[in-house]
């Protein structure tokens, strides 16, 4: 088994995952994106979009396999946003009716925070969803720990 994170330096992954996740890509040439492979094959992406330095990051993620998450790539990108971007909170939006990946999200350590009523495009109902830089397990993890 082979796991890669690469940096998405032509748009390509943000405009996967926003194909995959059914939008418009608002985010090309203003974010950073982050691409997931499991033995050669893309199989999720991280976008950190709407950052504001030294204060907050959305972020946006679709995969098509749980491979993707492990913890060496956890470690990657919450590093990414809590270090080099030195951001104090990630913010994420989960569909309310999306309850796999509203329990996933908790149980990476983001924190219910509200629910936006019809805030999705089709009207949906969404959870804004918070996490603060002292609130993450991720960040002192490193290859080869057992956490």
């Amino acid at each position: 088994m082979s796991y890669q994170i690469v940096e998405d330096v032509s748009d390509a992954v943000a405009e996967w995952v926003c194909r995959g996740l059914g939008f418009v890509n608002v985010w090309r040439k203003q974010n950073l994106s982050y691409g997931f492979f499991y033995n050669g094959r893309l199989i999720g992406g991280l976008i950190f979009h709407d950052l504001q330095p030294h204060r907050e990051v959305w972020w946006t993620v679709y995969s098509i396999d749980k491979h993707w998450c492990n913890r060496t790539m956890l470690h990657q990108v919450f590093y990414t946003a809590f270090v080099k971007m030195d951001c104090k909170r990630i913010n994420i939006l989960v569909s309310k009716s999306n309850q796999r990946s509203l329990n996933f999200v908790k149980r990476l350590g983001f924190m219910e925070e509200g629910l936006l009523r019809k805030y999705a495009e089709n009207g949906e109902d969404c959870y804004f969803l918070g996490m603060l830089r002292e609130e993450c397990k991720w960040l002192n993890f490193r290859k080869g720990e057992n956490k």
